[in-house]
């Protein structure tokens, strides 16, 4: 496929799987006191009781103007599959202007990593006392593209380096994880320049992403003994294949097995799109990991 005719595929999955207007969800709860510290909870359609839960982690390259409303279709499509889910949202970009003409920075440091470890905390209460039909003991978590890379940063809190803010002193409560085309391998998404260079904006510069690539980089979080599987279309131009290829890799050489489900003559969008087939494999990935 050409250049132009990967990028014209690319455009016209993107604008279907946003084309979906926006669900609201059933409840809504704060984990903080920031207007982005929030959940969206969505019910399972069928009415079922003791549902397992799957958080919903948003991407869009840790960049302010994407927010949760985006994956709320997923989220209700979700909802329709007998799922209880919990979408997440949390700080992205940066506070302070940025040059004209330059675009928003990707993610906030350390206040992104801060939000999804509140959030993670507070789900068991919030579950609780929003969604008491959902059963807490099953969590999965998936997001997409970079809320893929906060999906498995999620899982490996526990193998975060000492001293770390975030570190767990056990695994997490959580069935496994679902990697929806996640920016999961830091050196090859700089290598590969993805989604304008986000890594870089969000670690900082040199001497910082140095010191902060430890505390935040999936494909150095290994092995977690948490369940994880990552889905890919092999046409994705925004995350290529080769990121999900490089951290089942790292995590083959760490001793630990990565599912890696690749579906071909798919892109970046169609795993979040209801519309599409690739978003029904994601459902059953959850499915195989939640009951």
């Amino acid at each position: 496929m050409s250049d132009s005719a990967a990028r014209d595929r690319d455009a016209a999955e993107t604008e279907s799987a946003l084309s979906h207007p926006p669900v609201a969800p059933d409840a809504s709860a704060a984990y903080g006191s920031h207007p982005d510290q929030v959940v969206d909870f969505y019910a399972p359609r069928d009415g079922r009781t003791g549902a397992p839960v799957v958080v919903v982690l948003h991407g869009g390259a840790w960049r302010a103007p994407y927010d949760r409303q985006h994956v709320s279709p997923f989220a209700d499509f979700l909802a329709r599959r007998g799922f209880a889910v919990a979408s997440v949202e949390y700080r992205r970009g940066s506070e302070i202007p940025q040059q004209r003409g330059s675009g928003p920075v990707a993610g906030r440091w350390p206040e992104t990593f801060d939000d999804v470890a509140a959030a993670m905390d507070a789900l068991p209460a919030l579950l609780a006392r929003e969604l008491p039909q959902a059963d807490a003991r099953r969590i999965v978590v998936t997001g997409h593209s970079a809320g893929g890379q906060l999906a498995l940063w999620a899982a490996a809190r526990h193998v975060l380096p000492a001293g770390s803010p975030w570190r767990l002193p056990a695994p997490p409560s959580l069935r496994g994880v679902v990697a929806l085309a996640p920016i999961a391998d830091f050196t090859t998404a700089v290598e590969l320049d993805v989604c304008s260079g986000a890594v870089g904006q969000f670690l900082g510069r040199e001497e910082d992403f140095a010191a902060r690539a430890p505390h935040a980089d999936p494909a150095v979080l290994l092995p977690t003994g948490i369940a994880t599987t990552v889905v890919q279309g092999t046409t994705d131009i925004d995350v290529p294949q080769a990121v999900s290829e490089a951290f089942v890799d790292a995590a083959a050489k760490a001793g630990e097995t990565v599912g890696l489900t690749l579906l071909p003559d798919v892109g970046h969008y169609p795993l979040i799109d209801p519309a599409s087939d690739a978003c029904a494999v994601v459902a059953e990935e959850l499915t195989q990991l939640a009951w």
